[in-house]
This record gives structure tokens, C-alpha cells and sequence, in this order.
């Protein structure tokens, strides 16, 4: 497996990691192009835990990050020290980052997640899930913020300027839920107005990466 780039994820790199938090890695590997001239294409995704980390092949990788998926999208705005593997493809991958990026995939991305934390919340009704509630919680605030920065801005900061009001106010929501509702109507108002992402992605950036990619893979006879 060609690990292109990887690198710690999740809330180690928000700054939201307590004692006895997990450690999520993300990465990008490629499959040999050998591998897609066959019957069946290769695996897309590798999952492991212990230790946690899931490796996207380079192809699935684009198409999530293309679509405004905030999990993969984070891997390529990482502080520098967060990362453990970056190659030279890597690096290149990184330097398309803003490439991936479109106004209506953000929005409905990082809305769209922020949201499905909300309904998370609403559906959890006892005490024994009150620890799961503040993750889903601080989630939710994490994403909407994050999601308006990249709006406003065409830039995101993965590490969060003040943990400690996230986990507050995470802890604020998982007790009564609706506290979030004015949170995501305001998200609403401010992706409703303009930005400074464009229409559309672009795709033939990210295309060019992966013909790259593939080249580099292809075995020299």
C-alpha cells in the first residue's frame, strides 16, 4: 500500500482531546494502477482500530473531498505537525486543497452533518448517553463554525481558537438540545448570503492529481 499522505485527525487536532480520547488518523493511499486493469477494482477504503485509522484510495478520496465531506476535508488543512506521512504526492494534494472546494458542496456538507448531530441529540433521552450527547454536541458547534469560516473566508482553521467555550456550550446543548436551534438558524442566514467559495469545484485540477498518481504507480518494464 503507497500511503500518500496521513496524519492525525479529529479532536486531537480541534484541541478538544481529554483524557482517554481516541486517536484518529486519516490518510490517503493509491492502489498500483496495475490493480484497476483486472476483473474487480481494488479495495477503496481501509478501516482499522487499535490503532484507529481509516486510509482512503486516492480516487474515493477526491470524489469525498470534491462532495464537502468535513472529515476528509480537514486532512488537507492540518497544522504541519499533525501530519505523519507526507510524500511529494501528498504535498501536491495538499496544495489543491482550495481546488475542492465549492459554495453549495460546504454548505450542504457541514449544515448537513451539523444537523444529523442535532437529530442525534434530540433522540438521546437518558443520562447514561450524556457523554456521547457533548461529543455530538461540541460536533455540532465545531462544524457550523468551521463550515461558516470556510464560507466567509475560503480557508479553514482546524484548530480551534478556544476549546474550552466549544466543550461549554457542547455540554450547555447536550443538556437541552434546543439551545442548538438558534445556533443552526443563524448557519442558515450565513451561507445564505455570498461567500467567497466558488460555484463549482475544480474538478480538473483534481483530476490531473490523479493522472499523476497513476502514472507514478505504473510499473517501468
Amino acid at each position: 500500500m503507497h500511503v500518500l499522505l496521513s496524519g492525525t485527525v479529529g479532536s486531537t487536532a480541534y484541541g478538544l482531546a481529554h483524557e482517554g480520547s481516541d486517536i484518529d488518523r486519516l490518510g490517503v493511499f493509491a492502489a498500483p494502477t496495475e490493480a484497476f486493469h483486472g476483473l474487480r477494482r481494488p479495495v477503496e477504503s481501509h478501516v482499522t482500530t487499535e490503532p484507529d485509522r481509516t486510509l482512503h484510495e486516492a480516487a474515493k478520496y477526491c470524489r469525498l473531498a470534491l462532495s464537502g465531506n468535513p472529515t476528509v476535508t480537514e486532512l488537507v488543512w492540518l497544522p504541519d505537525e499533525l501530519y505523519e506521512v507526507r510524500t511529494s504526492l501528498g504535498d501536491e494534494l495538499v496544495g489543491l486543497r482550495k481546488a475542492f472546494l465549492s459554495a453549495k458542496a460546504v454548505r450542504d456538507s457541514y449544515l448537513g452533518y451539523a444537523a444529523q448531530q442535532f437529530r442525534k441529540l434530540r433522540a438521546r433521552k437518558d443520562a447514561d448517553n450524556r457523554r456521547r450527547s457533548e461529543k455530538h454536541a461540541r460536533h455540532l458547534v465545531r462544524l457550523l463554525e468551521q463550515g461558516a469560516q470556510l464560507h466567509s473566508t475560503g480557508e479553514l482553521t482546524i484548530r480551534l481558537a478556544d476549546p474550552g467555550r466549544v466543550r461549554a456550550l457542547g455540554e450547555r446543548i447536550a443538556a437541552e438540545p434546543e439551545h442548538a436551534v438558534p445556533l443552526l438558524s443563524r448557519a442558515e442566514d450565513h451561507f445564505a448570503r455570498p461567500g467567497a467559495l466558488p460555484a463549482a469545484p475544480d474538478e480538473p485540477a483534481a483530476e490531473a492529481w490523479l493522472h499523476k498518481v497513476r502514472a507514478a504507480l505504473y510499473p517501468r518494464r
